[in-house]
Formats: structure tokens, C-alpha cells, sequence
């Protein structure tokens, strides 16, 4: 099992908040940000980029992995995002466990997968040969789903468990994503977290939803609300404190809203014994 760092509480990095997060003074441990944003792109993101890399460790987070669509991984995708991930020292990367791409054509959505025991194989396997292509370790995420795919051979929780077992590659853990998928389609989200391997657990997705009359939406549109912080505490009294990210990404305010958000994730932490982080030198950003 991979021993992940303890980064603290961080947040998404948003091209909104380039100024602000320039002269921020306030507590903020780390950085998240969309891979593919930066991948193809030079000038003033990629500034940006190396600017908040001084500051805060940056972790890269796809959108374009498609480890579980028919086509194998494409390896110019894999070769840009280690190229990217070696140039901010980044200690993991991560991805969503779905399908993204149709007839080599990316579709930009987070398409679910059946969950059946060829694809805990595929999954499997292309997760070991990426680690392996990255040099670091990969993290997959549970991602919100308005269907069920048909065809499913075991739960949502057992399918997860089997791939980071038979792979060795890590959990980015949406709390929110689970949050919304238990009330959309009826199950326990306590027991569905009690059914994961915790111990695979890399860090944690925190986010708002918009509630509307059929479903929960995962728009990252709001503060996390209650229920979402609930069922946060549950896991850390099961794991203890595990890195955080509070992802805010539609009807964005401004940074110090979101950091507020950053700041009562790294409260509860801290209630279940973790440290403060230490910042990064500043002369490192001077």
C-alpha cells in the first residue's frame, strides 16, 4: 500500500483567482489544479503555474484519462501529463474512474462504466502500466453518475475496492460526489464509505451541489453544505486526517470565500490530530 503525504487543506486553482492568490497572506497548504488547462499552454498560465509551485505543492487533476473506455491510454496524453507532473515535482496525479472518450474523439463528460469484473481487469492493468509511464502514483475518483449503467456484476464500493487492490493505484475520494449519488439513487452513503478500502484513500474532494426537484446536480456551485461536512467527519473517524481539497468551480466567489471553505476543512482536521502544514520558504517566491 502507498504511503500518501499529508499536504493539509487546499483548494481548486482558478484562472478568477490568479491575482489574488498572488498577494494572499492567508493559510492555504496546497493546490489542485485541471491538467489539461496547462498541458498545451504556455505565457501567463504556465507563469501562473510556476509562481503557485513556489508557494504550494500543485497536484494534477484530469479530466481525459478515459481508463475505463474501450481504447487503451493514449500515450501522447501520458507523455504531456508526466512531462507536466516531473516539471512541478507533483508527489501523484489523479483522474476520474469512468470513460471520457467515444471513437478516439474526447467527449469532455465523466461517462460511467459498468461495474463488472473484465472491467476491474482493464482498469487494473491500465492503471499499473500508467503508474509505471508516470514514475508516480495515480489516484482515481469515484465520480457522480445519473444512471446506472447496465450490465453491473457487484456494487459501486466492491468495484473500487477490487482495482485499487489488483492495482496498487490509489482513491481520490469525492465526498460530495457520494453525498449526491446516495441521495439521486437511494442507497447509504455510511455504508457505501464503510465498504471502500480507506487505507487506499490518497486525499478528499469536498464541494457544493444545486438541489433541484428530480436530483441533486454536482455543480460545485456553493459552500459545502452540512450533509457533505457529515459524512467528512465520518470518514476522518475512520482514517485520521487525510489531505483535503475544497473544489468550487461554477458561480464562483471571490478567493477569500473559497479559502474560508479551505479553513474549516483544515479545523476538522486538525480535530482529528493533524498538524498544521508548514509553508513553503518565501524566499522560494520572492
Amino acid at each position: 500500500m502507498t504511503t500518501y503525504p499529508y499536504l493539509g487543506a487546499g483548494i481548486g486553482l482558478r484562472r478568477d483567482h490568479y491575482a489574488e492568490l498572488k498577494v494572499t497572506e492567508r493559510d492555504l497548504d496546497w493546490l489542485e489544479f485541471i491538467s489539461e488547462n496547462y498541458m498545451h499552454h504556455g505565457g501567463h498560465h504556465r507563469r501562473m503555474l510556476a509562481l503557485a509551485n513556489a508557494r504550494w505543492p500543485l497536484i494534477p487533476h484530469g479530466v481525459s484519462l478515459d481508463i475505463g473506455g474501450q481504447e487503451e491510454p493514449n500515450e501522447e496524453y501520458l507523455a504531456d501529463l508526466k512531462a507536466l507532473a516531473d516539471e512541478l515535482d507533483a508527489p501523484f496525479v489523479s483522474d476520474h474512474l469512468c470513460l471520457s472518450r467515444v471513437g478516439g474523439v474526447y467527449t469532455h463528460e465523466l461517462i460511467p462504466i459498468p461495474y463488472r469484473h473484465e472491467l476491474v481487469k482493464l482498469v487494473a492493468r491500465r492503471a499499473r502500466t500508467i503508474q509505471e509511464e508516470l514514475g508516480r502514483p495515480l489516484l482515481l475518483e469515484n465520480a457522480t453518475y445519473y444512471v446506472n449503467m447496465p450490465g453491473a456484476e457487484m456494487s459501486e464500493a466492491e468495484f473500487l475496492t477490487r482495482i485499487a487492490g489488483e492495482s496498487g493505484c490509489g482513491l481520490l475520494l469525492d465526498v460530495n460526489n457520494t453525498y449526491v449519488n446516495s441521495v439521486n439513487h437511494g442507497f447509504d452513503a455510511q455504508a457505501f464509505l464503510e465498504g471502500l478500502p480507506l487505507e487506499s484513500v490518497g486525499y478528499m474532494h469536498l464541494a457544493g451541489h444545486r438541489v433541484e426537484a428530480r436530483a441533486l446536480i454536482d455543480d460545485h456551485g456553493t459552500a459545502v453544505p452540512d450533509p457533505v461536512w457529515d459524512l467528512y467527519r465520518f470518514v476522518l473517524e475512520r482514517t485520521g486526517p487525510i489531505s483535503t481539497l475544497v473544489e468550487w468551480d461554477s458561480n464562483l466567489p471571490d478567493l477569500d470565500r473559497v479559502l474560508d471553505e479551505a479553513d474549516t476543512a483544515r479545523a476538522i482536521l486538525a480535530e482529528f490530530g493533524a498538524r498544521p502544514v508548514e509553508p513553503r520558504a518565501l524566499e522560494a517566491h520572492s
